[in-house]
């Protein structure tokens, strides 16, 4: 599989045949597998001998989403887990210990923060956050007890970015692993493997799936520290994906460049008729040539992606209204589905966060966010006009 394509391998990769030879990826929903004798099953458990003996730790189904995604993302090893948080916890507590440090961007999901801040701190892991572009910012806050970096590009829900190989170059200077999160890009996009990054983190709910359907996480990096540290969290602390999601997941990767391309089509029309509505006072969008890191996303990315994020003149109130007007967006904080999606991060993804926490986010209540789906863009364009 090393010589083939990217959408070949999001087709083929993972998939071992059973002996009934099935065509499709068959789907294995039990709990847990027998052994021929008592000799056998104290090998697979001891691990001298390969082969699955319980889902929650490996499942054939699983297997075939994380080798494929392990493809994709040009990675060694893959864990696939419940949700796209529980692969951010999996990564924590898989790699740091009490009395670490980490530094993370500030304009990441309200939920990490959140973890970071309310739940991590407790075990004696602390975080300093800086602003995601500003790589001086980030070495000014490197202690000596620093092991991990932690960044979203691009983030959510303002698509800012930062220059992945560089942050690398800067992490392992100091002795730190640096992971990203992959999520609004995916593999189809954007490799932050081969740019430098350690350990890619995703959650598979969003466009991997394509269609909103389960939920799910991974997380993909090399043998050593995603394929033991990482998979010792999940083995442990039961954070496993089910084998129906994972089937699930397996089956929208297949179609995963077909679609990104579409939607970042969908999505670079609408910012450019976005930037044009007397009503809007700015578009965050990184396919637009003011964005302050467009000329980074060309050489980074593959494309600029899906999601749209845009100030409306008037605050929370005249914000509520755009969203109240429109008939068709599904008016939901969930994104990368192929129906547009339209919330208001302020009171939803990030209505946990302090003022303070939003304003240094530039999460104003003002901003509306698009995941711009696979509708015809004249009709997800005046469904909006509507809303204005």
């Amino acid at each position: 599989m090393n010589n083939l394509g990217f959408d070949t391998l999001a087709i083929r990769a993972g998939h071992e045949q059973s002996n009934f030879q099935e065509h499709s990826e068959a789907i294995f929903p039990t709990s847990s597998f027998t052994f021929k004798s008592a000799e056998e099953a104290a090998a697979r458990f001891s691990g001298e001998e390969k082969g699955y003996f319980y889902s929650r730790i490996a499942n054939p189904t699983v297997a075939c989403f994380q080798d494929r995604l392990a493809a994709l993302e040009g990675g060694e090893s893959c864990v696939a887990t419940s949700s796209g948080m529980s692969a951010i916890l999996a990564v924590m507590m898989g790699v740091l210990k009490a009395g670490d440090h980490v530094v993370s961007s500030r304009s990441i999901f309200g939920t990490s923060t959140i973890l970071f801040n309310n739940i991590l701190e407790k075990f004696d892991i602390s975080f300093d956050f800086v602003d995601l572009s500003n790589l001086d910012a980030w070495e000014k806050a490197i202690k000596p007890n620093t092991r991990l970096f932690f960044a979203e590009t691009p983030s959510n829900p303002i698509t800012e970015l930062v220059d992945i190989r560089l942050l690398s170059e800067l992490a392992h200077k100091h002795n730190a692993l640096l992971a990203i999160d992959n999520c609004f890009c995916t593999p189809a996009l954007q490799k932050p493997l081969a740019l430098g990054a350690d350990i890619v983190v995703h959650s598979a709910t969003k466009y991997l799936d394509g269609q909103g359907r389960c939920l799910g996480g991974a997380v993909v990096g090399d043998k050593k520290i995603v394929g033991e540290d990482v998979f010792s969290i999940l083995r442990s602390g039961g954070i496993a994906m089910s084998p129906f999601n994972a089937w699930v997941f397996t089956k929208g990767l297949e179609t995963l460049s077909l679609r990104m391309k579409a939607h970042c089509e969908n999505a670079l029309a609408l910012a450019q008729w976005l930037q044009n509505q007397p009503n809007v006072e700015k578009v965050y969008y990184p396919g637009l040539s003011d964005h302050p890191q467009h000329e980074l996303a060309k050489t980074q990315q593959t494309g600029f992606g899906g999601i749209v994020s845009f100030e409306v003149k008037g605050g929370k109130e005249n914000a509520w209204k755009v969203i109240n007007n429109t008939q068709m967006l599904s008016i939901t904080a969930n994104l990368g589905d192929t129906k547009s999606t339209i919330t208001h991060p302020a009171s939803t993804t990030h209505g946990r966060l302090s003022q303070q926490q939003r304003d240094d986010a530039l999460i104003s209540d003002g901003l509306l966010r698009i995941s711009v789906g696979l509708e015809d863009i004249n009709d997800i364009q005046n469904d909006l006009a509507r809303g204005f």
